[in-house]
């Protein structure tokens, strides 16, 4: 049987499944115990898959996933976030969109310690949102930084998404960890520079108001004393990478140790906060391993049809430049991203994506942050992204989802312009890996 008519055959069954509502991990788990069967001989074939998906997440360069949930959990479960936002907002001065920007450099700083952009984007919009409306903000400078912001948290470190990238596509864990720094900080400074220019052009959207005069040292003091500790946070995951002192995975329990002690210095660690952390942190790794279980056996079965190398031989035969084909593969994910969640996207497409970037000779990591900053877009994406629908559960009541598409659509622009930089200049991904040795 030709390769392409199994491969037609096994995104049908699976899209079958999808469609019929099914949780998606169950979906590919079926498809992969269905063709495994027919494929590799009955129930021998089936023996095979089981020995294959225990040793895809019996690894010992999994364990940073639960920990960075482990410490995402403990940040939002303790509330500290009103706090640092709090000395946040004191640095912000009589800027334009003062408010706006600092929902920017909360998401940012929450990205640091959450790794989840849902919880990013529930954080800061239940904090802020209420304010921003007292304050007479319109919904664009509003709800708009928050969804771009808190998406943030796919591309700083630690970034639970990264960490699926790198295992599911083979790619140094390190690595991604490292290379996303530099474009998550670019796409910051992109929506900081729209807020204020679109604030200064309409200053009706983000009226200004009075603030109070707050002594120089008195920022200091605050922010030494609440943001100091999350700085200690922040090298303890990314320094100690950088620096060669620990692994990912050294560098994610060093993190996780560090919360717990965050929690308790803001004197919010107790037995509930423990519970509640590790019961929340079992539930989400459990549905990530079952992922990572089911991309690696999907992979595996399409290697076994021969689908990954006729797909890749039907690239590398196109009458197109390399780089024409590598932005077609963006549309594809694109244009997911309008109707699925960033996870299923990363399980259909990664296994069929990577061998053919490979073949054609790109950086594995510089192409894993343009397809990060495009999962990243999936969350924020009308009219299925997650992110909308959190903000929908936190925004001021009467708010519609026309109101929410239509102020993360600008934010949405700038991340295609972060994408299209770091796709012209690949050394925005590369330089901090290459430095990191």
């Amino acid at each position: 049987m030709e390769w392409w008519i199994q491969l037609v055959a096994i995104l049908g069954s699976l899209i079958l499944l999808m469609i019929s509502g099914l949780p998606v991990a169950f979906c590919f788990m079926l498809v992969n115990f269905l063709w495994a069967f027919f494929l590799w001989g009955g129930f021998s074939g089936l023996e095979q898959l089981i020995i294959s998906m225990f040793g895809s997440v019996s690894t010992f360069t999994l364990l940073p996933v639960p920990l960075f949930i482990l410490m995402g959990e403990v940040m939002f479960l303790s509330k500290v976030g009103p706090k640092m936002l709090a000395v946040l907002e004191k640095w912000m001065g009589r800027l334009p969109g003062r408010l706006s920007l600092l929902a920017v450099s909360g998401g940012v700083l929450f990205s640091t310690l959450t790794g989840t952009s849902l919880a990013s984007v529930a954080m800061l919009g239940s904090v802020l949102v209420p304010e921003m409306e007292q304050k007479g903000y319109k919904k664009p400078m509003s709800l708009g930084p928050i969804l771009g912001s808190g998406g943030l948290a796919m591309m700083i470190p630690p970034s639970a998404l990264a960490i699926l990238f790198g295992s599911i596509g083979e790619v140094s864990i390190g690595g991604i960890l490292m290379a996303i720094i530099i474009p998550g900080l670019l796409m910051a400074t992109l929506y900081a520079l729209y807020i204020i220019i679109r604030c200064f052009l309409q200053p009706s959207l983000a009226p200004a108001y009075d603030t109070p005069s707050i002594s120089l040292r008195e920022k200091i003091t605050d922010s030494l004393r609440y943001l100091l500790p999350v700085g200690g946070i922040i090298f303890l995951v990314v320094g100690v990478i950088f620096l060669g002192i620990a692994t990912p995975t050294e560098a994610a329990a060093t993190g996780a140790i560090g919360t717990f002690i965050l929690a308790a210095f803001f004197k919010r660690f107790n037995p509930e906060l423990v519970k509640k952390s590790a019961f929340n942190t079992v539930g989400i790794t459990v549905m990530m391993f079952m992922i990572i279980t089911g991309a690696r056996a999907f992979t595996q079965i399409l290697a076994f049809t021969g689908a990954t190398k006729g797909l890749i031989d039907f690239a590398l035969g196109l009458p197109l430049s390399p780089i024409l084909i590598l932005i077609a593969t963006q549309f594809v994910v694109f244009f997911l991203g309008m109707f699925m969640s960033p996870l299923p996207i990363m399980m259909i497409t990664l296994p069929i994506f990577m061998p053919v970037v490979e073949a054609l000779g790109y950086h594995s990591l510089w192409y894993g942050v343009i397809y990060l900053i495009n999962i990243e877009m999936a969350s924020t994406s009308p009219p299925f992204g997650m992110s909308l629908f959190v903000m929908k559960g936190v925004a001021p009541e009467g708010t519609t989802m026309g109101e929410i598409y239509r102020a993360a659509l600008p934010f949405l622009y700038c991340d295609v312009i972060a994408m299209a930089l770091v796709l012209i200049l690949p050394p925005l991904a590369l330089w901090l890996p290459g430095l990191a040795g």
